[in-house]
């Protein structure tokens, strides 16, 4: 987040775009939803684990065996305290367009979904387009209304706030296959879910300013 040289204006207001948002208060209508994925590596055991024991802790082998890989979507409207998560094979434009009308499906009563995203290639409406009929890309954009963060900080995307509590909690171990992996998110999910845990955003356009303004240029 802080090696920053310069921030010029396009920087600046896509910044308090997005800050402009957080600080909005939470409106069921207009929901504010941080969408952004994640690679994981599936690693199964190349040894059996020795099973915990009193006093001992589950001890793994070094070796693993190297199963492919796979993909997290993630969406959490953390106002609201609630996410959506999906693994895919892969992170295509067909992916993230597919996974975005799942993600619309569940914001059914919603007049407009405000989504922020990185400026990765796939997060645009080309992939919409080129993933299904005109008739229905535009239907499904219809319902979307894109913020984009700054190139280069993707910090201000609370997806990746979201996305290190579920490595904390559930994914940063090894994982030997995608079922197994979409169990085990899935179960993390409903259960952040229930719960309603939010992100505590605190950053605010007086605390960009006071922090980042020498590095301001026009």
């Amino acid at each position: 987040m802080w090696c920053i040289q310069e921030i010029d204006t396009e920087y600046r207001n896509r910044m308090y775009d997005i800050l402009n948002l957080y600080e909005e208060p939470y409106n069921p209508k207009k929901p504010v939803v941080a969408v952004d994925e994640k690679p994981k590596q599936l690693l199964g055991e190349k040894r059996k684990p020795i099973p915990i024991k009193p006093g001992k802790p589950e001890c793994y082998d070094y070796e693993y065996v190297r199963n492919g890989n796979a993909n997290i979507f993630m969406a959490v409207e953390f106002k609201a305290g609630k996410r959506f998560v999906q693994v895919t094979d892969r992170r295509t434009k067909k992916d993230f367009a597919t996974f975005m009308r799942k993600l619309m499906r569940q914001y059914l009563n919603a007049s407009r979904i405000r989504i922020v995203l990185d400026n990765l290639n796939t997060h645009f409406k080309s992939s919409f387009y080129e993933t299904f009929p005109k008739k229905e890309a535009n239907k499904i954009l219809r319902k979307f209304e894109f913020h984009y963060t700054p190139k280069h900080a993707s910090w201000l995307n609370a997806a990746e706030i979201e996305i290190s509590v579920m490595d904390t909690e559930c994914t940063n171990r090894r994982i030997p296959n995608k079922k197994k992996l979409t169990d085990e998110v899935h179960a993390w999910c409903v259960d952040r879910n229930q719960r309603k845990r939010k992100i505590d955003w605190r950053f605010t356009k007086k605390d960009a300013d006071r922090k980042l303004g020498k590095h301001y240029v026009t």
